[in-house]
Order: structure tokens, then sequence, then C-alpha cells
């Protein structure tokens, strides 16, 4: 007899499809009219799902339903969704990135990074009760990093494509992919500090110290970090029980740990990683390409086969999957060759799979969020008016300033204080920071076990965190048409430079942002983001958009003249004039001239403006 299955499963499934039934019904005018993108409307309906409303989405009850299980879900799921992405954003900057911006990334990485930390700090301190200044320097660091998926909605989106420089575009995603692994020594710094620091009862329970070590002569310390690198690096991504919490041994083994474990384990062995596994996977690429071995569909699915196979490895040895999994992804493409093929082939692939990947993601963030925690005056001392505070002041202090400081030094992708403005205004928390906490509760005791200040950092690190992801999500979702809105009523034009020819695919196709109608079979798009190769000369050129426009009509009333000479050819003598005559066009020397024949028409377009590639209209 049939009966009504409710399992988890299913509900998800049906959840999740028809979400994206609903929304790809209406997705250009979501996208490109109101630019509301895909994480906002995607949260939105996870908070309506979840257990604060119609309960459908209860992770609790998945699988085996554990207590506490949601925790370890949350975190895989973002390593997935992050490290997938951050192959795809690798990929998809111009050829040899980071070595021509190698000034401008090594000055967002580390200063920008460290006053963006400092800043947050402050922040927290300022508006969160009952907490050290060690352990507001551990949530600080959860939110530090700019969201590497909500960045490359800003820089890649469509307001982006009509109004943000290529170049600031360009650092921002490049800036967002980077930098959401480099969070780890800011995370770490301050978590050795609080589990090194000499306090009574430190290293009563735990892991040996050797505090004599300190005074060790150089050879001898060299000779230790060996070994700590192979023991202590393999297990900093998942500790035991015994290896958290009060572990003593002073500032100087906090340092001695923090630089062994996570700049050279971590950090260095993770750009190693990445940099073998990318390179390696484009020298394998090309010798099949020469020899077409590999067919379009597993030439395309290459960076998430890339971004899960390294999420595998960096996860079993401990090390950054997140910044190995962006530095493959710019390795992929070091010649501009990945790139320049998916292009040829049309991909979809990749952003098909950003697409869904954001859509659960985000969704998933909204049914996790810890609405009850939000507001506990009598226990954590948090409470809804503290919250907004805590996300207007780390709006507004968190980077900003320390892109206005620092903006001056990177006259190459951002020329002056607007741009400064919208690159440190823009600067989303999202799922990076979900990972950061969830991660964090690995390196701390469990909440109760520990003391004062571990428990008072364990009780409020995922309600402020999960409060500024909220926030963020809300906000800088809603400013984007806000801003569009403001653009359109000043009448700002949007950017007409580097034109470049896009095939459509169908009839059916809306016309891409900042882009025109060229022919029944292409598009003409100004000022895209992707690009093989990082080389102004070899970009193309096209005149003015009044220009275009004018050519347009030319060849459209072309059109009609032929159609209506062909009608009439039949009645019409040899002597007649099938057509009227045509209209002058205002050529670029602002003097009028008659339309001549299409041979003339096209060698006319061709002419003018010889720098690069000149863009030849088909009539």
């Amino acid at each position: 007899m049939p009966v009504l299955d409710l399992s988890e499963l299913n509900i998800i499934l049906g959840v999740l499809g028809g979400f994206i039934l609903l929304y790809g019904i209406i997705s250009t005018k979501i996208k490109a009219k109101w630019y509301l993108g895909e994480a906002l409307p995607a949260v939105f309906v996870g908070v309506l799902l979840g257990p604060i409303a119609a309960k459908f989405i209860e992770t609790e009850k998945w699988g085996s339903a554990e207590p506490g299980q949601t925790n370890e879900i949350t975190l895989g799921l973002m390593r997935v969704m992050i490290g997938v992405q951050l192959v795809i954003a690798g990929y998809q900057l111009p050829a040899k990135y980071l070595v021509l911006r190698w000034k401008e990334m090594l000055l967002l990485l580390l200063p920008v990074m460290t006053i963006m930390w400092l800043c947050t700090t402050l922040c927290i301190m300022a508006t969160v009760p009952k907490l050290t200044l060690l352990a507001a320097l551990v949530i600080g660091s959860c939110v530090t990093c700019t969201d590497p998926i909500l960045s490359q909605a800003i820089a890649k989106g469509p307001f982006a494509d009509k109004y943000v420089a290529r170049p600031l575009r360009e650092i921002i995603s490049s800036e967002a992919g980077a930098n959401d692994g480099f969070g780890f020594p800011f995370l770490m710094l301050a978590t050795f500090l609080i589990r090194h620091a000499n306090v009574p009862g430190a290293g009563e329970h735990g892991a040996e110290v050797e505090v004599e070590g300190r005074a060790e002569q150089p050879h001898r310390l060299l000779a230790r970090a060996g070994a700590t690198i192979a023991s202590q690096g393999l297990r900093l991504m998942g500790r035991k029980e015994e290896e958290v919490g009060r572990l003593g041994g002073g500032v100087g083994v906090a340092m001695q740990n923090w630089f062994i474990e996570t700049w050279i384990y971590q950090i260095l062995m993770s750009v190693a990683i990445g940099a073998i596994v990318g390179f390696g996977a484009q020298y394998a690429l090309k010798y099949a390409l020469r020899r077409k071995w590999v067919d379009s569909e597993s030439y395309l699915l290459y960076p998430l086969a890339i971004g899960l196979w390294l999420l595998s490895i960096c996860g079993l040895v401990g090390t950054d999957d997140l910044l190995a999994c962006f530095v493959a992804g710019n390795a992929l493409n070091w010649d501009g060759a990945f790139l320049a093929e998916t292009e040829e082939r049309h991909d979809e692939v990749n952003s098909v799979m950003d697409v869904l990947l954001n859509f659960g993601g985000f969704m998933y963030i909204g049914a996790i969020m810890p609405w009850s925690d939000f507001n506990s005056p009598d226990t954590t001392g948090l409470t809804w008016g503290r919250l907004v505070g805590l996300g207007f002041l780390v709006l507004l202090f968190r980077r900003i300033p320390a892109i206005f400081i620092s903006y001056k030094l990177m006259p190459n992708v951002c020329k002056n204080w607007k741009e400064a403005l919208f690159m440190g205004y823009f600067g989303p928390i999202g799922a990076g920071a979900v990972f950061y906490v969830e991660h964090t509760r690995h390196l701390f005791p469990e909440l109760g076990e520990g003391d004062e200040e571990e428990t008072n950092l364990v009780a409020v690190m995922a309600p402020v965190v999960y409060w500024l992801v909220l926030f963020s999500i809300i906000v800088h979702g809603l400013s984007i048409p806000g801003l569009n809105l403001a653009y359109q009523y000043f009448d700002v034009e949007p950017i007409q430079d580097d034109a470049v020819e896009l095939r459509r695919k169908s009839v059916h196709d809306a016309t891409p942002p900042n882009a025109m109608v060229g022919d029944e079979e292409n598009f003409i798009a100004y000022n895209r983001f992707s690009r093989p190769v990082f080389n102004v000369a070899d970009l193309p050129t096209v005149r003015s958009r009044r220009q275009s426009l004018a050519t347009e009509h030319a060849r459209s009333m072309s059109r009609s003249r032929r159609s209506f000479a062909r009608s009439r050819s039949r009645d019409v003598g040899p002597d007649s004039v099938p057509f009227p005559v045509p209209m002058p066009e205002k050529s670029r020397d602002e003097s009028f001239r008659t339309s001549g024949s299409d041979d003339e028409e096209a060698g006319n377009r061709g002419a003018p403006y010889k720098r690069g590639r000149t863009i030849q209209y088909a009539v």
C-alpha cells in the first residue's frame, strides 16, 4: 500500500529543486535587473524553511541524527563549497596575474589584512561583553577575510560589468581568493597565545610542553622544527581532545609553534601542493589536447576535480586546503591557455557548478542560523542592540580605513578615492567566516570544559560570526540595487571599453549586461571580466556607443533595402529605383557621408583606431 515517505533526503531534494525552479524562471530579472544575486534569496528561503519557521531543513535529524552533528556537516559543506569555487576563481584571472600584481597582493594580504583584523577586534570588544583581548582576536580573525564567493559575485556580476573598472574587479577577485586561505595565520596566532599562556593549571591536562626548549641553540631548534612539522603539523586540523585547552609554555613556545606549524607547514606547504597540482594538470591537459585524448566534458570538469582532490589531500595532511585550491587555479591558467580553451568551448559547466553550490550552501547557512543565541543577556550578554551596533561598526571600520590608508600605493588597480571606497565597502563576510568559526570549535575545549576565558569565547563566537554573516549578506546584497538606482538617478554612464564579441548560443538568450546586439549570432559586450592573457594591446577597440548604434541602424536599413528590392524585383523595371536614397551617416570626424555598398561600409568601419584588434561588424 502506498505510504508518504517524509524522509530528510526527500524533503531536502524537494526544497532545493523547487527553489532552483522558481528562481530560474525569473533569474535574469533577479540578477541583471534587480541585482540581488543568489546569496540573499537563498539565505531568505533557508531561514523560512529552517527550524525557526517551517522546519523543513533540520540538520540535527539528518543521517544518524547524532547530537552536535550540525557542526561537522557545516564544516565539510563549507570546505567543498569554497574550495571548488576558489579553483574556478583562480583560473579565471589573467595569465600570471599573481606575478603581474605581486606588489598589490602583498600589500593586501599582509598590512591591509592586519589592520582589518585589529579594527574588527576593537569593534568586537566595544560591543560584546565578557571577552578578553585574545578572545576578541580569535573572533576577529574569523571575519577578517573577505568572502571569496560573495566577492566573486560583486567582481563578476552584472553591476560590475557595467560600472566597475576591470583592474579593480580583478584585484577584488584575486584578493578574496587568496586572503581566505591567509586567515589562518591570524587565527592561529591568537589561538596559540591563549593555549600557551602561563595561567594557573596550564599544562596539567594535555600534551607535555618542553619549556626548556626556549633556550636551545639555533641548530637544535632547526632540528626540532623538522620533527615538529612531521608530528604536530599533521594534527593541526584535527587535534585530539587532550591537545586543546591550556598547555602552558609562554609566548616563546606560542610564537615557535605559530611560525613552524602555521607559516611553514600550513601556508608554504599549501602553496607548494597547489602549485604542483595546478602546473601538473596544465601540462597533462596540454599533452592530452595535442593528441586529442580529452573530450569537452572532461576538460571542463577539470577545475571541479582539482578542487575535490586538493580538499582530500590537504585534509589528510592537515594543510590549508583553501589556499592550495586558489594557487592551483592560478597555476592551471598560468599561460592563459586553459581559460582561452574553455572560452572556445563556451564553458557553462563551471558557472553552473558555481550557481548550484551557492544555492545549496547559502540556503543551508540560512537554515542553521542560531537565532536563540542572538539574544541571551543573562548568559553571554548578547542582545539585538549590541549585535546591530556591531554590524554597523564592522561595516564602517573593518575594511574601509585599511583601504583608504593604502590605495595610493596601488594606483594600477585603484585609481581614486571613489574606487577605494567601493573596494573598502564591498568586503563581504559569508561562507568563509562560517568555515573559520566551525574550524575554530576544534581548537578549543567544548562549552563548559575550559576556564572562564575559553568558556566565554566558545559561547559567543558562533552567534557573533553568524550574525555578521547574516548582516553582511543582507546589507551588501541590498547595496548593489541601491547603488544602481543612484547611478541611474545621476546618469552615470556604463563603461564602454574593451569590447569583445560573445557568441549568441540561442535566439532566446537575453542580452548580457553592458552589451548590445551585434548581429544574429553575436553580442558586442564591454568591460568583460575573463580574458586569457593580460595584454592591453590585444584588447579590441570599438567606436563610441552613439556611433555603434548608428552603425546598427545603418545595417538595419541596408537589410530592409535588400528585402524591399527582392520583393519589387519582379515588378520594377531596370530603370526604376528599387529603394529610396539612404540617409546620410555621421562619421567619426563629425562630417556626414552617404552610405555606400556593404563592402565600403565594412572598410570604413574598420579603418579608424588601429590599436589592437578592431571589431568587424558583420552585415
